[in-house]
């Protein structure tokens, strides 16, 4: 089993900037060793390690943390796709054992057509050049853009984090459902059912995010989704073994091929977990 969206971090180190304090149950550090007993409970073999700061310093440690830590099998790190010399920093990262992609951290801009804008298509042509996905933490508003970039890069391969974090709270579907089913029909985008419980309102049922499931499992079938932690966000609404046996049962994949791809192959091909390091 491949964790294919994990978080360290350590509070006050590498431009640490979130979790605030106001989130007391992840407001400290995660590290390798706090994940160990976890992944060793699930029978997870290997993770995805992403970066949680929009900063290069916590990428460089992230990238260091992984050459030590063999369960990490990558790494999605940050960069300033905007910057001058953006080609050559994403260059320097794809040279860095276990680097597999980029993410932006989209969630979080003024923005919501930032990706789109053709300003960044010589850090998408480098991302490309050197076979690294695009990590899209998105919410709805972001989908059109998003939508766009995968039309007119069909080269690039896209991940998207936490199923766009559909509005469970809310229990809206029908714009979500629409943008997310057009972001399907693009052969090289992928998604994570991940982070999903975190999205819902304290004391919605752990069912009411079957629906947005459902939606994601009929419109991208196994072979292109993968399933991932979120860990430690996770523990914002709860914990690792019943996050895996939520997502086994709400999943409905039943034939051990199509398990075996939503909890491990994807994931292993997407961002190339076996390729030599």
């Amino acid at each position: 089993m491949i964790d294919a969206h994990l978080h360290f971090w350590r509070v006050g180190r590498n431009d640490f900037a979130w979790p605030t304090p106001d989130l007391a149950a992840i407001h400290r550090d995660f590290l390798p060793e706090h994940f160990a007993p976890l992944a060793d409970a699930a029978g997870v073999t290997g993770a995805l390690l992403v970066q949680s700061q929009q900063s290069d310093r916590d990428t460089a440690w992230l990238i260091e943390l992984a050459r030590d830590t063999p369960i990490v099998r990558g790494v999605v790190g940050w960069a300033d796709l905007l910057a001058a010399d953006a080609p050559d920093q994403i260059a320097a990262l794809a040279a860095q054992p276990k680097f597999r992609g980029l993410r932006p951290m989209l969630q979080g801009l003024a923005d919501d057509y930032w990706i789109a804008k053709p300003r960044l298509e010589p850090a998408l042509d480098a991302m490309v050049a050197h076979d690294l996905s695009l990590d899209a933490l998105v919410l709805t508003r972001h989908l059109d853009a998003l939508l766009a970039v995968a039309e007119r890069r069909p080269d690039l391969s896209i991940v998207i984090d936490h199923c766009a974090k559909p509005p469970i709270a809310d229990q809206a579907f029908d714009d979500w459902a629409t943008k997310v089913a057009r972001l399907a029909a693009c052969p090289r985008v992928t998604c994570k059912i991940s982070g999903l419980l975190t999205e819902a309102a304290p004391g919605q049922p752990d069912d009411a995010i079957l629906r947005y499931v459902e939606h994601v499992v009929a419109r991208f079938g196994a072979d292109r989704l993968m399933w991932g932690s979120d860990w430690p966000v996770l523990n914002l609404a709860s914990d690792y073994g019943r996050w895996i046996a939520l997502a086994r049962r709400l999943c409905g994949f039943r034939e051990p091929e199509a398990l075996a791809a939503f909890f491990a192959d994807t994931a292993r091909r997407v961002y190339r977990l076996d390729a030599p390091t």
